[in-house]
Formats: C-alpha cells, sequence, structure tokens
C-alpha cells in the first residue's frame, strides 16, 4: 500500500536536478523544492510597492467616516459626471429642438430624426430592451416592436401614451386598462367549448394544422369574443384586443398555447414611464420605436 511521509530529516539533494528535497515523499516520489523564478520574484515585488502606492495615491481603504481620500482625492464618479455634462452642453441645442418640437416635425426632420433615434436606442436599451429584446424583436408575453401588429396603436401618439402611462400600471390613473377575461378558471366556458374556440381562432390565421372553421365555434366566438377582437378577428387597438387574422401571435400559435390564454385571460403589465424619464427622453423613444419599422 502506498505511504504519503514527511521528514524534515530526509531533506537530501536531487541527484538528476541538483534540487533540494523537501522531505515530502508519496508513492516512491520525491517532492523537490524548486525556487522561483527571479524574474517572477521581482515582478511579484513591484506589483506589491505598485498596489501599496496606488492606495496611498488614490482612494482605497474604507473607514468608519467613509474612506481614504488619497493624495489626488480622484473619483471616477467625477469623470463620469462631468463628461456627462459635456455631452449635455454639446447635444443641449439639439435636446431643446427636441423638446419643443411635435413629434411628427421630428420625424420629417433629418437632424432631430438622427438625434431622437440616438437618444431613444440608449434608453430603449436601458429601460425596455429586458423585456422587448434588444433589436425590439419581443418575447413570449412581450409584444415584437418590428411588425405593424400593435395591441394599443401604432401611431406617434399611441405609442407615446402607452410609454408615458403604461399598460395595467395601477399607479397610474391614466394607464390602459383591460383584460381577457379567464374562460376556463372562471368557469365561463367548459373545456369542450375553450377547445372548440380555440380551433376557430387558430382557422383566422390559417395555421398548418388548423381546421375549416365549424358553426359551434363560429357561435361561441362571435357570443364570446368578438366584442373585442372584432368579427373577423382584426383586433381592436381601442381595447388592447389583438389582431386573431395574422401569423402574429404573442403567446404562440400552437393549440395548447391559444387553449392556455383561453383559460386563463389576463394580460401582461407594462410600467408607466412618465415621471421616471423626463420628456424629451420619452419623445425620443417614441420616435426611436415608431422607426423601427412597424409605426403607423
Amino acid at each position: 500500500m502506498s505511504e504519503d511521509t514527511f521528514d524534515k530529516g530526509k531533506v537530501r539533494i536531487d541527484e538528476v536536478s541538483g534540487t533540494p528535497t523537501t522531505g515530502h515523499k508519496w508513492d516512491g516520489i520525491e517532492e523537490l523544492n524548486t525556487p522561483l523564478p527571479r524574474w517572477w520574484v521581482w515582478t511579484f515585488a513591484v506589483t506589491v510597492i505598485w498596489g501599496v502606492a496606488y492606495t496611498i495615491v488614490y482612494p482605497a481603504w474604507p473607514t468608519l467616516s467613509g474612506g481614504t481620500q488619497g493624495l489626488t482625492a480622484w473619483h471616477s464618479r467625477e469623470q463620469v459626471a462631468s463628461e456627462v455634462a459635456d455631452l449635455q452642453v454639446q447635444r443641449g441645442p439639439v435636446l431643446d429642438k427636441i423638446k419643443d418640437a411635435p413629434l411628427d416635425k421630428i420625424e420629417a426632420d433629418p437632424e432631430l430624426l438622427a438625434a431622437a433615434r440616438t437618444v431613444g436606442k440608449v434608453a430603449f436599451a436601458t429601460n425596455c430592451a429586458s423585456c422587448h429584446g434588444a433589436g425590439g424583436q419581443g418575447a413570449k408575453g412581450y409584444a415584437n416592436l418590428n411588425d405593424d401588429d400593435w395591441i394599443w396603436g401604432g401611431k406617434l401618439a399611441d405609442i407615446k401614451q402607452t410609454i408615458e402611462h403604461g399598460v395595467r400600471w395601477d399607479a397610474d390613473k391614466a394607464t390602459h386598462v383591460s383584460a381577457m377575461p379567464a374562460f376556463g378558471r372562471d368557469g365561463i366556458l367548459t373545456p369542450e367549448q375553450i377547445s372548440v374556440v380555440a380551433d376557430h381562432v387558430r382557422t383566422y390565421a390559417e395555421t398548418p394544422d388548423s381546421d375549416a372553421p365549424t358553426p359551434e365555434g363560429e357561435k361561441l366566438y362571435a357570443e364570446n369574443c368578438a366584442a373585442c377582437h372584432g368579427v373577423e378577428g382584426k383586433g381592436n387597438p381601442e381595447l388592447g384586443a389583438p389582431a386573431l387574422y395574422d401569423q402574429v401571435w404573442l403567446y404562440g400559435s400552437d393549440k395548447p398555447s391559444v387553449v392556455s390564454r383561453i383559460v386563463n385571460g389576463g394580460g401582461a403589465v407594462m410600467p408607466a414611464w412618465k415621471g421616471k424619464l423626463d420628456d424629451t427622453t420619452i419623445k425620443a423613444l417614441t420616435v426611436y420605436v415608431h422607426s423601427l419599422g412597424g409605426g403607423q
């Protein structure tokens, strides 16, 4: 059986390498006490000296009253604030124009449009991309902003309204309010009826595996869905009811996904950005979203 032993008294010079051993031996193999290269030792010493010097020159060590300020008292936050202030001075005249100009005038002016898209793109990446995707492509339950399907309307004024007041955002009295009934959970329709309605809804978009409309499906749809989504399934932006006749699906086009929406109802929530973003940023964000490709 192998043994792991350590005996300082057995330290010797290795015959092959000429290096002293440590006295540690495992399975007949002796450990060499190889010294670190000189260049490594000197490099380490220089980094230690550099580190100590850095803590003396710049703010570094925390204290009960805040922290050491260093010989220079330099702070990266102050530099960032200074750079942001300089940027605001450079952009100030253009931003003032965006603030004062109507939305349609901004889109008609190449200079203002370019500036608004730049500011709006940054605002979108910071505040909207986590739900709608970096390119506005959306995700399950989050609208795609690149197409021409708009749940609450795709005109400039509509988009601005949605950004300012959000959707189903209880803290804002002007928010968009509507909710699809939970037809299954609340017992409005039976599971069999929900299955029939789901089949009928899928015929509007002519999904590859959908069947032809049935009289029962048409009747159930007319009684329970047409008031919001329209007789032909074209939707209603005033009620936040999506169109059903195209290939754009917010929660998925397969039957289980459609059934789940009918059973559970409800709707997603979008924050109200008025008060969190200034008016100029909201206008720039409106123009940017409108110009993604699907604005009306």
